[in-house]
C-alpha cells in the first residue's frame, strides 16, 4: 500500500498522510495479533475501497483548503460483529495510540466508527473544539438506515477567529524539601520539553515549613511527558491535574532589520486596535551589547520602529519576517480554514 501511494502523482503531503494513516492501521493490528508492523496483513482494511476511503479523505481537505481538523469525542457502540465485541480491536487500538476521548452512545446494537475511520480522524485531527466563523456545513450518508438515529456525518468548514481559546492543562504539585538550584533545573527541563509556561510560587506548608507550589500549563499533547519529569526530578509522590481554557489574542513574531541591526517583536493584535510590538529580550540584548547602548534604550528603539513598520510609517528592510507563532500548540489564528 505504501507503495503504491509513493507511485501516485499526488503532492508529497498527501502521500504523507495518507502513509501516516496506513501505518497506523498497521500497528494496531499489529498490537492486537501481536505482529510487527511489517508483518501485518491488513485484510480487508488494505482493500482498494480502504485505499480509495483514505487518500480520498487526504484530496478532500486539501481541496477544502483545511489546514486544521478538529473531531468531537468518538461514538462507542454496543453488541459485536463477526464474533468479535465492538468497538472492534483495532478501532480501541488505533483511538489508545493518540488517546482519543471517547464517549458511551446509547441505541441498538451496530459499528459506527471503522477502523479505517477511527485511523484518518486519529491522524489528522486534534480533539478539541476551537473558535471558528462557520461557513459551510456539509452531510455524508451512509448506506444503512437504522431506526434510531440518523447515520450521517457531519463536517463543519470554517475560519479560525481573531483571537479565540485553546484547551490546555494546569500541572501542580507542592514541594518543600528541594533546593531553590534543584527546583530552578526543574523549571528549565520543562521550558526545553516546550511547555507553555511553568513557575513556582512560595507557600506555606504543614507545620509551618516554608515550600513552593511548582506550576505547569502545557497542550494534552505533552501532559505525560510534564508528568514524567515532574516525578522523575522531584521529590513529589504525586501531580494534580486539571483542563483549563484560555483566551488569547492573534499574535505573531515579526523580524525586521532595525537601525540598531536584526530585531524582533513579538506583535499582539486585538480587533478594532492598532497591533502592538512587544521587543524580544535575547535580541535586544546582543543589540545592547554590540552599541553600547543601554538596554531600555534598544527596548524603546526597536518597540518603536517595529510599531512604524506595522502601521507602514516605516519602509521595511530586505529580509524583514513575519511568523505566525502562537505560544501554545494547536493555537487558534486567524483565517485558517478548519473542520471540526
Amino acid at each position: 500500500i505504501l507503495s503504491l501511494i509513493d507511485a501516485s502523482s499526488l503532492p508529497e503531503e498527501d502521500k504523507e498522510r495518507g502513509k501516516r494513516i496506513f501505518r497506523l492501521l498497521a500497528e494496531a493490528e499489529g498490537r492486537v495479533h501481536g505482529l510487527p508492523s511489517g508483518e501485518v496483513h491488513l485484510h480487508e482494511v488494505g482493500a482498494a475501497d480502504a485505499i480509495v476511503d483514505v487518500m480520498g479523505a487526504v484530496v478532500g481537505l486539501r481541496l477544502l483548503g483545511v489546514q486544521r481538523l478538529y473531531a468531537s469525542p468518538l461514538p462507542m457502540p454496543v453488541g459485536e460483529r463477526e464474533g468479535m465485541p465492538l468497538p472492534a480491536p483495532a478501532v480501541l487500538q488505533v483511538l489508545a495510540a493518540v488517546h482519543a476521548p471517547l464517549r458511551p452512545c446509547g441505541g441498538g446494537p451496530g459499528e459506527l466508527v471503522t477502523p479505517t475511520g477511527a485511523a484518518i480522524v486519529a491522524a489528522l485531527a486534534e480533539f478539541r473544539q476551537p473558535a471558528l466563523r462557520l461557513r459551510a456545513v456539509g452531510y455524508g450518508a451512509g448506506a444503512a438506515d437504522p431506526a434510531d438515529r440518523p447515520n450521517v456525518l457531519r463536517l463543519w468548514l470554517g475560519d479560525q477567529d481573531e483571537g479565540g481559546t485553546s484547551s490546555l492543562v494546569l500541572l501542580e504539585t507542592n514541594l518543600d524539601d528541594m533546593t531553590g538550584e534543584l527546583m530552578a533545573h526543574v523549571l528549565e527541563r520543562l521550558r526545553a520539553l516546550g511547555v507553555n509556561d511553568a513557575w513556582l510560587t512560595p507557600v506555606q506548608m504543614k507545620k509551618g515549613r516554608p515550600g513552593a507550589v511548582l506550576s505547569v500549563l502545557c497542550p494534552e499533547s505533552l501532559e505525560e511527558a510534564a508528568v514524567r519529569l515532574l516525578l522523575r526530578e522531584t521529590t513529589t509522590l504525586g501531580v494534580r491535574r486539571q483542563p483549563v481554557g484560555r483566551w488569547e489574542a492573534e499574535r505573531e513574531a515579526l523580524s525586521f532589520q532595525s537601525s540598531l541591526g536584526p530585531a524582533t517583536v513579538k506583535v499582539k493584535r486585538l480587533p478594532g486596535e492598532p497591533p502592538r510590538a512587544e521587543p524580544e529580550f535575547e535580541a535586544c540584548r546582543s543589540l545592547a551589547e554590540v552599541s553600547g547602548l543601554p538596554l531600555l534604550e534598544v527596548y524603546r528603539i526597536v518597540q518603536q520602529e517595529g510599531e512604524e513598520l506595522l502601521r507602514g510609517r516605516r519602509s521595511p528592510s530586505p529580509g524583514h519576517e513575519a511568523r505566525r507563532g502562537p505560544s501554545s500548540a494547536g493555537s487558534p489564528r486567524q483565517g485558517r480554514p478548519s473542520g471540526p
